[in-house]
């Protein structure tokens, strides 16, 4: 009787430390279900910031009879990047695979199951997040060409550039390749996303040339109102941008947040005062723009930086900005129709080499990595920078030739003195 007791308590024990490694490793290996709604909430806000947050404020930059071409431009490009993440971009840009491209394994999202989970969060959540990402960086770039380009040039080139720009500049910083490997500092995408479009945004107005009239004839925004709109638009959706790329609703995502809210203020007030003294007039496009730069600023700091630091990248990229708009875009001799390089181009830049300083423990930021100082992380970030700005350059003169190849780049004569809406889309914006 003894003997059987003695061996029915040890099955009972066996089988308690089963269930226990077991409820032990289910728990590891699951979910949280408030990160996830965190994050589901910042991919909605970051989808939000492109459709219709860009397309506005990049559409009331513009005249009136080119405004559908670039709403429409837009939203193409979005929804063109969105199929292409699923199809082949998350998986060349997050699989294990050499310094510059992932693998082929989960090309449609195939090995992919809905209960895997990347850290706390599902990976298809993961997965969306991250493509929203690849959309709105894409997004960022027919402004700098907008009134003039063909709308199947820019089929064309999206198509490349997402392929052989964005994909590799993802997978370098965050999806261990060669630049997160050298301890670049990039936390919401200063590098990948607004370095990487505005220099592919710069090599399209050079090949496509000035629009007519350009220094000869006023091309004015035609609505403020709209411009305004999409400032706020972005402003609010960069929350979810900037917060969300710490992936988890913890005291990270609460620095981001705070640092993105602090840096924008600090640039419109610089954008705006700087405008005041020299133009004697502080205007609501220069506030706007102000939005813009703080928030571009920011984006590869927010998780990195105090509060302190954050407010003096904001300081920096608004007075920067002011200059990247006018003083540089004139020495550059581009029409750079939206200011793409002006704003997100020189703050990202800014942004990206502040951010190697005010990482800094002492400078109230969450410190360096092992081995690692202020001097030797901003050269790391220097050496991100330009870095992306070769890639991108090589990548999107190539994308832009090939388009111009297959397609041509430009629009004639005609059609640009009549508008892009009737004559690319077949309607108006404003039909009386």
């Amino acid at each position: 009787m003894l003997k059987k007791l003695i061996i029915l308590a040890s099955l009972f024990i066996s089988a308690s430390v089963l269930a226990d490694d077991r409820i032990a490793e289910k728990v590891a290996s699951s979910a949280d279900k408030a990160d996830n709604a965190f994050m589901m909430i910042c991919t909605a806000l970051v989808l939000f910031m492109s459709v219709p947050g860009i397309a506005l404020f990049y559409g009331g930059l513009l005249r009136s009879k080119n405004i559908l071409s670039m709403l429409s431009q837009v939203l193409f490009t979005f929804s063109l990047v969105c199929v292409l993440w699923i199809l082949y971009g998350y998986s060349l840009a997050f699989g294990d695979g050499n310094w510059f491209f992932g693998n082929f394994d989960q090309i449609l999202l195939s090995d992919i199951k809905m209960t895997d989970v990347e850290g706390s969060i599902y990976q298809l959540v993961w997965v969306a997040f991250q493509g929203s990402f690849a959309c709105i960086t894409c997004c960022l770039i027919p402004g700098a060409f907008a009134e003039r380009i063909k709308f199947s040039a820019v089929i064309i080139f999206m198509l490349i550039w997402f392929t052989f720009s964005y994909i590799p500049m993802a997978h370098m910083v965050w999806g261990g390749g060669i630049l997160g490997d050298e301890g670049a500092l990039d936390f919401a995408g200063g590098t990948v996303v607004h370095i990487n479009a505005a220099v592919a945004g710069l090599v399209g107005a050079y090949l496509i040339r000035k629009r007519l009239g350009f220094n000869k004839e006023a091309l004015k925004p035609f609505n403020l109102p709209y411009v305004y709109i999409g400032a706020a638009i972005l402003y609010i959706g960069w929350f979810g941008f900037n917060a969300g790329s710490s992936t988890q609703a913890d005291e990270i995502a609460g620095l981001a947040f705070i640092n993105t809210m602090a840096a924008t203020a600090a640039a419109v007030l610089s954008w705006s005062t700087v405008e005041w003294i020299h133009r004697r007039k502080p205007s609501c496009l220069g506030a706007c723009s102000g939005v813009i730069a703080g928030l571009v600023g920011i984006t590869p700091a927010a998780g990195f930086v105090g509060v302190g630091g954050a407010l003096i990248i904001g300081l920096v990229c608004g007075a920067v900005g002011v200059w990247g708009v006018s003083a540089l875009k004139r020495m550059l001799r581009v029409d750079d129709t939206c200011d793409v390089f002006g704003v997100h181009g020189v703050c990202g830049i800014v942004g990206c080499l502040l951010t190697g300083i005010f990482t800094a423990e002492s400078l109230g930021g969450v410190g360096y990595a092992n081995g690692i100082n202020m001097i030797s992380q901003i050269g790391i970030q220097a050496l991100s920078i330009v870095t992306c700005v070769v890639w991108t350059g090589v990548v999107a003169f190539i994308a832009f030739k090939i388009a111009d190849k297959l397609v041509g780049l430009r629009v004639s004569e005609e059609h640009e003195r009549e508008g892009l809406d009737i004559n690319s889309h077949g309607e108006s914006a404003f039909n009386q």
